[in-house]
């Protein structure tokens, strides 16, 4: 017998209503009316059934710390930097494991499976790096979390950095990340790239950089990123993620980088409600809008994931680790409301972000594993639409997290009527 059937699924690669039926942890069909009993069914009656969402790039170290301790009240990115340094001396493990399982919850109501997080590898005592190595652990059996050993004060730039960040990667760090962009020079950026790369390759793990992000269009690293990941055979294993300076660059310049990108296999991964919210703070009129060119990325063959990268933090004072949120923030500031482009921004929260972290068995096909969102909706523009209900979070066939469907009651005059949003 099987364990769990969903019954008159919305896929969202559209189509008839199927069945997904599931045993022993994954799926085991995928077709419309089975013939077959479970233990357990749910009647889909045609909501959207779709994998769990993807976080590409998120800072759990300090998630949940906004106000500690003061508020970034300028807003940008330098005094988020600032901030978060006046806050390190005060970190505890308790604090950060309760913050971070905190949010840990907040993304599985939210349908947020797998996320990759930032940790920061600058302190020495490296604490929130054991802190966020026992969170993993902890939250394995209901969430996949990477994590990415990352210098924000510069692996160059702060004398002992490249050696605890390497300490952190023994830890059982998953990713080696970089800052190029905050280093003294270019020059030491470029190098920090190289450096951070060749330690990847040789230990067999990937990369996942802070890229370019400024207004400046000078800052070129990811061209860097791509030569090295060429040189070093790191195809596929390598993200830049930010990349906002190429909102700022020329054309031409442009023209000759998206095709080195898209040539080394880069991973890009812009976070549109960050980007949009820190860059351009230096401006008048006009004002820079601060996201990566996604479309162009796209159209070119790279894959693009979205991330959240922050909520409520020195960076951000808002967000629920939504990312439907994220993704309905990409499709307005990149200005991607043609159909195809809608569903590349759905794509950017789930099966994008899977092939960015290199996911094992992520999907709807007969074998991957039995993680599934079931929502309040038809299909994945109305899900962009709406940001609706998740009525099920399903983790290896099991139901994690379950939400009554939202309605209103409208009483007009004499006549009671229920409002659905449906179009």
């Amino acid at each position: 017998m099987l364990d769990l059937i969903l019954r008159r699924c919305a896929l969202p690669t559209g189509g008839e209503p199927v069945d997904v039926a599931v045993k022993d942890g994954r799926i085991a069909e995928v077709r419309p009316a089975l013939e077959a009993q479970a233990r357990d069914e749910i009647d889909v009656d045609g909501r959207l059934v779709t994998p769990p969402f993807v976080d590409s790039h998120f800072h759990m170290d300090s998630t949940l710390s906004y106000g500690l301790p003061r508020v970034n009240e300028s807003g940008t990115l330098l005094e988020g930097i600032a901030l978060w340094g006046e806050l390190k001396p005060s970190l505890t493990d308790d604090a950060v494991k309760e913050r971070a399982r905190r949010l840990c919850r907040w993304s599985i109501a939210r349908g947020t499976l797998a996320i990759r997080s930032h940790v920061d590898t600058s302190d020495p005592s490296l604490l929130a790096v054991r802190a966020l190595l026992e969170v993993r652990e902890e939250m394995k059996p209901w969430i996949d979390l990477q994590l990415v050993a990352f210098p924000q004060d510069g692996v160059l730039r702060l004398a002992g950095a490249c050696d605890s960040l390497e300490r952190a990667l023994d830890l059982g760090v998953d990713v080696v990340g970089g800052i190029p962009h905050f280093e003294r020079t270019m020059a030491d950026g470029a190098e920090s790239v190289r450096l951070l790369c060749e330690i990847a390759a040789e230990r067999g793990l990937r990369v996942d950089m802070h890229c370019d992000e400024s207004d400046d269009p000078l800052s070129r690293h990811v061209e860097s990123l791509a030569q090295q990941t060429h040189r070093l055979g790191l195809h596929g294993r390598v993200a830049g993620s930010h990349l906002t300076s190429m909102h700022s660059m020329d054309n031409y310049y442009v023209s000759k980088l998206i095709p080195l990108i898209a040539e080394a296999g880069l991973h890009a991964i812009p976070n549109p409600l960050i980007n949009i919210t820190l860059q351009g703070r230096h401006d008048t009129y006009p004002k820079r809008r601060g996201m990566t060119r996604v479309k162009e990325l796209m159209a070119a063959g790279v894959n693009v994931a979205f991330g959240h990268d922050c909520v409520m933090d020195p960076w951000y004072p808002l967000g629920s680790h939504d990312m439907l949120e994220v993704a309905h923030m990409g499709l307005h500031v990149g200005q991607m409301t043609g159909r195809a482009e809608m569903l590349a921004c759905f794509d950017a929260v789930t099966t994008n972000g899977a092939k960015a972290l290199g996911l094992d068995g992520y999907g709807l096909a007969p074998g991957c594993r039995a993680d599934l969102v079931v929502l309040q909706c038809r299909n994945p523009i109305e899900a962009l639409r709406l940001s609706p209900t998740r009525l099920y979070v399903i983790r290896g066939g099991r139901v994690i997290a379950r939400t009554a469907p939202e309605t209103t009651e409208l009483t007009l005059g004499e006549a009671t009527e229920t409002v659905s949003f449906d179009f």
